[in-house]
């Protein structure tokens, strides 16, 4: 009985004694598997949060990228809108130019047809008051046949008219018909007046100065006698165009 009881204690003491060492191993186990899935969960969030930090630098990348390329865009419109604009500058001062001085030349334009105006009538007033014609003719009835060729007049140093003779004129000539040179409204003044003649291929000349007076018709008469220009000269008061 008495062994049994020492056994007893014995066992009772080897459980006493490894009690505590179990216990600690199963706190041991405990907080390994407590720090292993803090650690499994510690990976995992830091995965997580690596992933997310690589996605968005990616975005700010591409955010960077686009925002290059947005402001060269901006940059390229601002230059073409410039450029339009200095070219809108530059033609519309241009047409305003051009209308100024379209608008000075529409000026002097209208300025030189009014002094036009002006002096015509003035001269138109100066001869209906003063009433001088001035009628110059050419007879050439005693010239040889196809002898007569271009006939030029001059007044005042100035070609008043021409003539080209035809074959039928000449034959008109010859028979007496009076070519009548010129005839206008002059100034009451003296005139020079001269006529050239080409006559069997030589030309000949004659000139004299007329005194055209107020109110009356001066006639001026250039004949072909013996190769030469004869001139003869009348008035009259009856005739006037007035």
């Amino acid at each position: 009985m008495r062994a049994k009881r020492i056994r007893y204690h014995l066992l009772v003491m080897t459980v006493g004694a490894l009690l505590p060492a179990v216990v600690h191993a199963q706190q041991t186990d405990s907080m390994k598997a407590d720090s292993a899935a803090k650690q499994q969960q510690y990976e995992g969030q830091r995965g997580a949060l690596v992933k997310e930090l690589q996605e968005t630098q990616d975005k700010l990348s591409d955010l960077r990228s686009q925002r290059v390329q947005l402001e060269a865009r901006i940059e390229n419109v601002l230059a073409e809108t410039m450029q339009k604009r200095t070219q809108q500058l530059l033609v519309s001062k241009e047409e305003t130019a051009l209308l100024q001085l379209d608008g000075v030349l529409a000026n002097a334009q209208d300025n030189m047809v009014a002094q036009r105006d002006r002096m015509r009538a003035l001269g138109d007033a100066v001869r209906r008051r003063a009433g001088a014609v001035l009628v110059i003719t050419l007879r050439a009835d005693s010239a040889g046949p196809e002898s007569l060729g271009n006939a030029t007049l001059s007044i005042d140093n100035v070609t008043a008219s021409t003539r080209t003779y035809s074959q039928a004129a000449q034959q008109a000539l010859q028979t007496g018909a009076v070519d009548p040179l010129y005839r206008s409204e002059v100034l009451p003044s003296t005139h020079t007046v001269e006529l050239t003649l080409m006559l069997g291929g030589k030309p000949i000349s004659q000139g004299l100065n007329i005194n055209a007076l107020t109110e009356t018709v001066t006639y001026v008469q250039f004949t072909v006698r013996n190769g030469q220009l004869v001139p003869t000269t009348w008035t009259s008061r009856g005739t006037t165009p007035f």
